[in-house]
């Protein structure tokens, strides 16, 4: 079967279903189906549509990993993919870097996700799509799907959440093979002897609703080696990214590995100048020269990620480059560092830190000091240093000292002004 479907509550419950799922799907992919619309449905508030801010796919343990994100406010005829769950990568192999819905290779799991948002942008509301397929690497395939839309401004639908599950079966040779051998022995007399070893070899169909790891344990050597090209360190560096939120308020190893990864893609960017200006045309991002690390963490954490966190992860890049660590070095020299993340951005912003700035007042009183007096007095005046002698002139060249001047401020300005 192949169709979609407008949803409302009622069109999941399984005993009021209209058209019931697959048998082979059953009702996991259902009920996932349920709770995605029940977590859209929470964030309406009152409105037509879910505000995009409050929505954080790396924060829902349950489906996030299922889901994927779809921005419009670029384009619409080529949305880019602001957020990819890793259960959905790994099943597609999108291990390489992936920006927009024109990367999703055809005939992928996501490409059945991704081919059905324009019709969120024309309906206004979720809706649900199921089918099978055979896909890549030749497994049938049987999934279930949800779109949703959200919205930046409250008006205009710039966004699209989708969260999909799936079901691999045998592929067609085996099944066929099972098949052949089935028949063959129901032609054999019911012996222990035959039955027996039979059933300990017969293949079972394997079905399967989440991704295998292989990708994951790739990942590692694909993020450190020297050859990546920019797209495929950004890659990685998301990636990490993505582990270091879904591990966050535990360990830093997943951080301090993110932000490793981070570095890398700024080198990277470094090594491809052209390519990363491209990158950050795209992304409607601009380097700032206060500030050159920003757009980096933005690209690899997320615009909407927390700006106080990102601000942070900037300096700490920006600390390591002045420090001139190298490709694959910045996670240990987080953990090494004394004090970790927090003391290296206080060490970055204390070497942002503008020079104090000269005492103009001491400068002009060293001067004064050097300078040779043009007459010696006996007269009482105090402790200070410097003092402001009003006198009153009696006749060419003698006057009459009347007495000091009691005014602190009246004198740092005499001595700046005598001074020069």
């Amino acid at each position: 079967m192949d169709g979609t479907y407008g949803l409302n509550r009622e069109d999941y419950d399984d005993d009021q279903a209209g058209e019931a799922p697959p048998p082979v799907i059953g009702g996991r992919e259902r009920r996932m189906q349920v709770r995605a619309y029940d977590y859209w449905s929470s964030l309406l508030d009152g409105r037509a549509c879910p505000l995009i801010q409050d929505l954080d796919p790396a924060s829902i343990a349950d489906f996030g990993p299922h889901s994927v994100l779809l921005d419009f406010s670029r384009s619409i005829e080529d949305p880019t993919i602001a957020y990819l769950g890793r259960a959905l990568r790994d099943e597609c192999g999108m291990i390489q870097g992936i920006r927009t819905v024109s990367d999703v290779p055809r005939g992928s799991l996501l490409s059945r996700l991704t081919d059905h948002y324009l019709q969120i942008l024309a309906n206004s509301a979720p809706i649900g799509f199921e089918a099978e397929f055979v896909n890549n690497a030749g497994l049938p395939t049987m999934y279930r799907g949800i779109l949703m839309p959200f919205t930046s401004d409250g008006n205009a639908i710039d966004y699209v959440y989708g969260v999909i599950n799936w079901k691999h079966g045998a592929p067609a040779a085996l099944s066929d093979e099972l098949e052949r051998q089935v028949a063959d022995v129901l032609t054999l007399e019911p012996l222990p002897e035959l039955l027996d070893p039979f059933a300990a070899q017969t293949p079972e169909p394997a079905f399967e609703s989440d991704a295998s790891p292989a990708a994951a344990e790739v990942l590692p050597e694909l993020a450190s080696s020297a050859d990546d090209g920019l797209m495929d360190a950004l890659a990685a560096a998301r990636i990490s990214a993505e582990d270091a939120r879904e591990s966050e308020g535990r360990a830093h190893g997943a951080l301090y590995a993110a932000i490793g990864r981070a570095y890398d893609f700024a080198l990277a960017a470094e090594a491809e100048p052209e390519a990363y200006a491209e990158l950050l045309q795209d992304e409607g991002l601009k380097v700032q020269a206060r500030a050159p690390m920003t757009p980096i963490v933005k690209l690899v954490f997320g615009a909407t990620y927390d700006k106080t966190r990102l601000t942070e992860y900037a300096a700490a890049l920006s600390f390591a480059r002045h420090q001139n660590i190298g490709r694959g070095e910045m996670a240990e020299f987080l953990t090494r560092y004394p004090g970790g993340l927090k003391a290296i951005v206080q060490a970055e912003r204390a070497r942002r830190a503008p020079a104090a700035r000269p005492d103009k007042s001491e400068r002009a009183r060293e001067a004064l000091r050097n300078r040779a007096p043009q007459a010696v007095i006996e007269i009482e005046t105090g402790d200070s240093e410097f003092v402001v002698l009003l006198a009153r002139r009696i006749e060419p060249g003698k006057v009459a000292i009347l007495g000091p001047v009691d005014d602190t401020a009246f004198v740092e300005k005499a001595v700046r002004k005598i001074a020069g």
